[in-house]
């Protein structure tokens, strides 16, 4: 989102029309185009509540598989394009329930509750999103998804809780690119394109609504130089490594020509 307001922001200075007390939630409107830019924040899609003990956050969430996080899919109405990005919340220990029932967990090692897995999680969130699209009855016939598919982090010699880093300066060789071709990144890029594949066969015949793909897996995957790692200055946690984030400029900007690219085929400026 940043990296997309920063290249809109060259055309005009938009206007700061609403901003929440967590900077979660933003709108920014560019008068001369009338074009309005929102911000929505979700960690998983569905709706979900972290679990408490002694009145603190454990870092773990019970996830509705079957109910949407209304905080974002309220504010559809209205709008022409959608943009849906996420993943990296559903790596931590979760509880998945089904029609209000505890139906399995994701690396909760419960003896009583059945491992679902971080794909099982990240799949039907994803199908509950696209789903409810599909049949947003107040959402504009013509209204466009698009799914920005998984955007890997690069942890190296450990994870981001244990010393892992992302010091690269260079991207992946053609050669190590090969390696990755099973990268467990990809397979969630897999589980998301089949999602959107069956919403999208599920649609068919009712409009003209469309969902696309953003697929930025694979050119993102080759970028280990593109992360701020220990240079992110997040004053709260000092002695991590954020290789999750990327670095503006840099590799991400490329989601916008992707971006343009999409928006001008759907309407017809380019072949």
């Amino acid at each position: 989102m940043e990296s997309l307001l920063c290249l809109l922001s060259q055309a005009e200075t938009p206007m700061d029309v609403y901003k929440d007390s967590e900077d979660r939630f933003r709108t920014w409107h560019f008068p001369s185009s009338n074009f309005t830019l929102l911000m929505f924040w979700s960690k998983f899609l569905v709706k979900s509540e972290e679990r408490m003990v002694n009145n603190s956050g454990t870092g773990s969430f019970d996830l509705h598989l079957d109910e949407v996080d209304q905080k974002w899919a309220s504010r559809l109405p209205g709008l022409n394009y959608v943009i849906i990005s996420s993943a990296h919340w559903f790596f931590r220990k979760n509880y998945l329930y089904d029609q209000g029932k505890l139906i399995g967990c994701v690396y909760c090692n419960d003896p009583n509750v059945q491992e679902l897995g971080l794909n099982y999680s990240l799949r039907m969130s994803f199908r509950a999103a696209l789903k409810y699209i599909n049949n947003c009855k107040g959402c504009k016939k013509d209204m466009v998804t698009l799914i920005r598919t998984f955007s890997p982090a690069h942890f190296e010699n450990g994870a981001w809780d244990t010393g892992g880093s992302c010091n690269r300066t260079n991207p992946h060789s053609e050669e190590k690119g090969k390696e990755m071709k099973k990268s467990f990144e990809l397979e969630l890029r897999k589980i998301q394109m089949e999602e959107l594949e069956r919403a999208s066969k599920e649609d068919q015949g009712r409009g003209q609504r469309k969902l696309r793909a953003l697929d930025i897996t694979w050119a993102m995957l080759m970028r280990p130089d593109g992360h701020p790692s220990e240079f992110w200055g997040n004053k709260w946690m000092k002695g991590y490594n954020d290789c999750v984030h990327w670095c503006m400029p840099g590799p991400i900007d490329a989601w916008n020509d992707f971006l343009l690219t999409m928006l001008q085929k759907e309407v017809g400026l380019s072949s």
